[in-house]
């Protein structure tokens, strides 16, 4: 390490264990707007962990598809009191997706924990899938390869994990599909419910309900595994070997926060992660608690920030 590095290390920790012992509140920023699933997750953790940490607040900075909030944790003092939210789009759809970063997701954040991975669930209109007799995701490939160019699906917009995990599935099974983007999520549900597409790729937690009712026909979820919640339907990889794709957020700090203060982070949260009442609380969004170790959680995100690098360039998905 060199002077100057070793120099501002040993400031930021000296830094770090005075404002700790002030007792200064810890602010995890969130990068969405409230009320959302990553937000609902965020608020229940800093719940948890006030008696490990102290006092630790959530404060929403939604815009420009996440980069806003995650931002402002890359430029913040890295003395542990200010962490956020990576998520799937900020940290490995987004710096393929925007022709301008205001930030370096591989080397901008210090990794804390992975919180959760969301599965996401192929869903088709119940009625068009009992129109095209398509009971399973064999029934749907089977059709789209001797019907080709005649299914659609719509996505929450242009890049969205929606889409591309759409782009994803077409290549894996070697089919087309005309990719209709919406203005967000609940359009292109609302698009699906009334017929106008034929399939959507969908967040698992927002899809059930009308799975439940029977207005909605779940062939698979994106997960190597079956959801633990809905263990009836099947996963892509049944049909499709390999494919795997899930929503996932997690945890990190600005890139020199020391590493004491980090491992100190991810203590307190891993521990609340696996408490009875955080499981209870994510199953109600289908949200499967994680928590891993720094080097773990920092590893993952290469790799997915790689893995979508070709999928978004494929898809042709574009934000300038």
């Amino acid at each position: 390490m060199q002077r100057r590095d070793f120099c501002l290390s040993a400031i930021a920790a000296s830094a770090t264990t005075s404002v700790w012992a002030q007792g200064k509140p810890i602010r995890i920023v969130v990068p969405y707007a409230p009320g959302g699933p990553i937000d609902v997750t965020a608020r229940a953790l800093a719940e948890r962990v006030k008696d490990s940490l102290g006092t630790v607040i959530t404060e929403n900075r939604p815009g420009a598809g996440g980069n806003l909030g995650a931002d402002l944790v890359a430029k913040a003092a890295p003395d542990g009191l200010t962490i956020g939210i990576a998520a799937t789009a900020t940290h490995a759809i987004n710096p393929w997706l925007f022709a301008r970063m205001p930030y370096d997701a591989s080397r901008d954040f210090a990794p804390i924990t992975q919180m959760v991975r969301v599965p996401n669930v192929l869903v088709m209109n119940a009625d068009t899938a009992q129109r095209l007799k398509i009971n399973t995701l064999a029934d749907l490939v089977a059709y789209a390869k001797a019907n080709p160019a005649k299914l659609n699906f719509g996505s929450g917009g242009n890049g969205s994990a929606g889409h591309l995990a759409g782009e994803m599935f077409k290549r894996a099974a070697g089919i087309f599909a005309v990719h209709i983007p919406y203005n967000g999520g609940n359009p292109a549900q609302l698009a699906l419910l009334s017929g106008q597409v034929d399939f959507n790729f969908d967040n698992l937690a927002t899809a059930a309900p009308n799975i439940k009712t029977g207005k909605l026909k779940a062939l698979a979820v994106t997960t190597g595994q079956r959801s633990n919640v809905l263990p009836e339907i099947a996963a892509m990889s049944e049909t499709l070997k390999g494919f795997e794709i899930d929503t996932w957020w997690g945890l990190v700090a600005p890139a020199a926060t020391p590493r004491d203060v980090v491992d100190r982070l991810n203590k307190a949260f891993t521990a609340a992660l696996q408490t009875p009442e955080t499981k209870s609380r994510f199953a109600m969004l289908m949200a499967e608690p994680v928590g891993n170790t720094p080097d773990q959680f920092g590893a993952f995100m290469k790799k997915e920030l790689a893995r979508y690098e070709s999928v978004v360039k494929a898809s042709g998905a574009k934000v300038d």
